[in-house]
């Protein structure tokens, strides 16, 4: 569990409030991002992010302590987010993805490889905006937060193959998106470079 949110839990168990606060300026920012990825839009995301962290204080006497605290916040973010993207009913976006073969999501990855760290970030943020929610939601654990797909799998209830199938379909509409922002010259010039490496 990161640092010392065990403390702070066992704090606000016992009736400490302001404990609470720690931890909601611990996840905050992570929390409205996710919550941003799926609802789209600024008001409804702060909104979301609001809802996760009072659902949170009300039931964390039900967190078990069987994953990292952080998992289990961004699982009641995604699962706050699902319930008022249903009440909304809101015409989700789609994404083409039948035009991409694994070998040509490696070889975006690649050219993201090659891309300065903070010019790949803003391509991929400003990208992610553009994917349905849920797909903006799992790349933005897969991407930024680095988590594996166990952890994943926790936070969106999904077994850790089913969460490597779905990732790989999102990180195909991501490619989809990506290839029409990126410069055609640099993922030709690396798919050429990975033709050639694999002849």
């Amino acid at each position: 569990m990161t640092t010392n949110d065990q403390v702070y839990i066992e704090a606000i168990l016992k009736g400490d409030t302001n404990a609470f606060t720690v931890l909601v300026d611990r996840y905050k920012d992570l929390v409205y991002t996710l919550t941003l990825r799926m609802m789209k839009h600024t008001e409804e995301a702060e909104e979301a992010a609001q809802d996760t962290f009072i659902k949170a204080y009300k039931s964390l006497n039900k967190f078990k302590g069987d994953s990292k605290f952080s998992t289990w916040v961004y699982r009641v973010a995604y699962n706050t987010c699902l319930d008022r993207l249903k009440k909304n009913k809101r015409q989700q976006y789609t994404v083409e993805i039948n035009e991409y073969t694994e070998h040509q999501v490696k070889t975006l990855d690649n050219a993201l490889d090659q891309i300065e760290a903070k010019e790949k970030e803003e391509a991929i943020q400003e990208c992610l905006a553009l994917l349905p929610s849920e797909d903006s939601f799992l790349l933005t654990l897969y991407y930024f937060e680095e988590l594996s797909l166990e952890e994943i799998g926790k936070i969106v209830s999904l077994k850790p193959n089913n969460v490597k199938v779905k990732l790989f379909r999102s990180r195909k509409k991501l490619a989809t998106i990506l290839k029409r922002k990126l410069d055609n010259d640099i993922i030709e010039s690396y798919e050429g470079t990975y033709r050639a490496a694999f002849r």
